[in-house]
């Protein structure tokens, strides 16, 4: 359970208020004082007077609608989304109106699973305890009582008769004084085993006849998985791959990231709290740039910055995103068994990443649908990219480690690093130069086609070595395609722009640095770089100087 960064709408606003009082007189104050100091959580799920938090009254209103239809569903996003803390928040919502059967697969042994009837004991032994837990509330002393007499028929071999369910789940509903709604988290731990499959068989075939016995006013699972992805865990052959027994359910289409007005309200929170007069609309969209509202990197990057002495400007902000990127954190351990697991979808990434190839999307592509389940890419205009800066410069790094310990451009990177910094900056041009004599002396003999395909990746090769540690580069998506890359370098501080394209004569070339020129506007610099893979037998090899209006373009011919 591992929800990140969200609000409820109930505790919501009074602590919006309250915090806007204390900011001055609070700051700096413990739980020796009686108040405990709030914190970006990244673990667990979150409470509005411990966490800095998103208000996620939106997202709620879309489950209770659903729930208001009588309709089940799954919650299904990538790790760390934030799907037990939503969960949670709407099961507190609900319960004025509705009985809540809130339940997590999280920390079951395989002997839950053994088969339907030890699944169905231990699904009514844990809403019993959860009863005693107080987790689950109001509900009769008769339900209790038929609760605790199937248990204790089923306590010995740790199983009970799935039709002693079925009247369960029947007679509950038909006394409860409230209509049930049946909440399950951590769905996922339940993938390898097909009772789980049958059980969700079994709640199918009672939601098919609610209109003769009474049964679940709705269900809800969360998990990281869709269901139909699960039952390919355990069933894989072609057969059974969209033949689910969920297919009972709707789509839940609420978008679960964070926007930049997200995030300026959360902020918003923490500046009156402490006062640091960041620029807050800015700083909100400069995490989303670097994000694309992923819960779990917005409620990082933000903690980072809280917890140490990173200011909350863009340098803050560059800082933070290069601490993750070179930490061990549980998102991308994740990931990278994710990679191992599906080779399909690590290919489809080298694709994107390296060849700049424009991917159609496709729901019915498996390769494509695992890794949009995953949260690692998103459709973009029909086309495949990858779901946020960070995560693509993380892969981009994961990539290279895999590609460059025996390249000798990336150890000629390492061997050139020192003549490359100059009072704390980059000698882009000098980069470039240094690269073109290496390239042309390692791989000027290959074919076109292969220039064309690996060129721009090896000139990543050749840059990692001489940022490692300092800065980070990431590709920008918007404009990457099979003839050109953009890549943007921040380096203590300071960003540079590199355009890496494919050659595609004179005229292209103009507009390739009009473009860079424009582009250049967008991020507030004076100078861009190209490095142009040409083609032309004729062609000038070296590097030189266009001035384009205020702009100065520096232009490396490979």
């Amino acid at each position: 359970m591992r929800a990140i960064g969200y609000a409820n709408t109930p505790g919501l606003r009074p602590a919006i208020a309250y915090a806007g009082r204390r900011c001055a007189h609070f700051v700096g104050s413990s739980a020796k004082d009686g108040i405990m100091d709030k914190k970006f959580n990244i673990t667990g799920t979150c409470f509005p007077d411990r966490h800095y938090m998103v208000d996620i009254s939106d997202r709620v209103a879309v489950i209770k609608k659903m729930v208001d239809n009588n309709e089940y569903f799954c919650i299904n996003r990538g790790r760390q989304y934030g799907k037990t803390t939503t969960l949670r928040w709407a099961a507190r919502t609900l319960a004025s109106d509705y009985l809540i059967f809130l339940l997590s697969f999280e920390g079951m042994d395989d002997s839950s699973f053994q088969s339907l009837n030890h699944l169905a004991f231990s699904f009514l032994n844990q809403i019993r305890v959860n009863v005693q837990l107080g987790i689950i509330s109001g509900i009769s002393n008769d339900i209790i009582e038929l609760l605790d007499s199937l248990i204790a028929e089923g306590k010995v071999e740790k199983k009970i008769d799935i039709d002693a369910l079925s009247i369960f789940v029947t007679r509950c509903c038909t006394i409860s004084p409230k209509r049930i709604v049946l909440m399950i988290d951590e769905v996922d731990q339940a993938g390898n085993h097909s009772a789980f499959i049958e059980f969700l068989g079994f709640l199918r075939k009672k939601y098919l006849t609610r209109d003769l016995a009474p049964t679940f006013q709705s269900v809800i699972l969360a998990g990281v998985y869709d269901v139909r992805h699960l039952k390919m865990k355990i069933r894989p052959d072609a057969e059974h791959q969209y033949n689910s027994p969920w297919n009972i359910a709707t789509s839940f289409d609420a978008d679960m990231s964070f926007t930049a007005k997200d995030i300026e309200m959360m902020l918003q929170v923490y500046e009156n709290d402490h006062c640091t007069g960041m620029d807050i609309p800015c700083i909100a969209q400069l995490i989303v740039d670097y994000t694309s509202g992923y819960p779990f990197l917005v409620s990082k990057i933000c903690k980072l910055i809280d917890e140490s002495d990173k200011s909350w400007n863009r340098n803050g902000i560059v800082e933070a995103v290069k601490v993750i990127l070179n930490e061990k954190n549980t998102l991308f351990d994740d990931m990278a068994k994710k990679l191992r697991d599906f080779p399909k979808m690590k290919g489809l990434l080298r694709d994107t990443l390296y060849g700049g190839e424009k991917l159609f999307f496709s729901s019915y592509n498996e390769a494509f649908e695992i890794a949009a389940m995953f949260n690692y890419v998103k459709a973009d205009r029909n086309s495949v990219k990858v779901a946020n800066r960070i995560l693509e410069s993380w892969l981009y790094n994961l990539f290279l480690s895999e590609d460059t310990p025996s390249d000798p451009l990336y150890m000629q990177g390492g061997n050139d690093k020192n003549q490359f910094i100059e009072n704390g900056q980059l000698n882009v041009e000098r980069i470039i130069q240094r690269f073109i004599v290496h390239y042309h002396d390692i791989y000027g003999d290959k074919d076109e086609r292969f220039h064309e395909r690996e060129g721009r990746k090896y000139f990543m090769f050749y840059v990692k070595p001489i940022i490692n540690g300092v800065g980070n580069y990431y590709i920008e998506a918007e404009t990457r395609d099979q003839t050109r890359t953009d890549m943007i370098i921040d380096y203590l501080g300071k960003q540079y722009i590199i355009e890496m394209k494919i050659w595609r004569g004179d005229s292209y070339n103009t507009r390739g640095e009009k473009q860079l020129s424009e582009y250049l506007d967008y991020y507030h610099q004076n100078k861009g770089y190209m490095v142009s893979f040409c083609f032309n037998k004729n062609k000038t090899i070296g590097v030189k100087s266009i001035q384009l209006g205020d702009k100065v373009i520096v232009e490396g011919v490979v």
